[in-house]
């Protein structure tokens, strides 16, 4: 689908719903990451034959290292272009979303892919 099909501001809501939607119990850690929107991911960070729908940047809550003092908060982005062209209509894009926000705050909980497919969050 045309990413112009779904606007920047609209985009943002749908991301806004989606960490609404969130169980309670998840609440907590979302509520210490700072969610991000980008239109795409910056192409000195893109690896060749992967298309990246969201990424998350910190440290997972099962690391036993901790935040230090004077850090950035860990973030997830998530990237327009690419979770629109995926969707084969503008009413599959808010779904996308979400699926996508999920996947990457089990990243956040410590989950790896492979946990995260048999969870059905990838």
């Amino acid at each position: 689908m045309d990413p112009a099909a779904v606007p920047l501001d609209a985009f943002e809501a749908m991301v806004v719903d989606a960490l609404d939607s969130l169980p309670a119990w998840v609440q907590p850690v979302v509520a210490e990451i700072a969610v991000l929107v980008e239109d795409e991911q910056p192409a000195a960070e893109r690896k060749p034959g992967t298309l990246l729908l969201g990424l998350y940047r910190g440290v997972p809550r099962t690391s036993h290292y901790g935040r230090a003092p004077g850090t950035l908060p860990d973030t997830i982005t998530l990237y327009r272009v690419p979770i629109v062209e995926v969707c084969a209509r503008a009413e599959d894009v808010p779904t996308k979303v979400r699926t996508v926000l999920v996947h990457e705050v089990g990243h956040a909980m410590g989950l790896g892919e492979a946990r995260l497919r048999e969870l059905g969050w990838a």
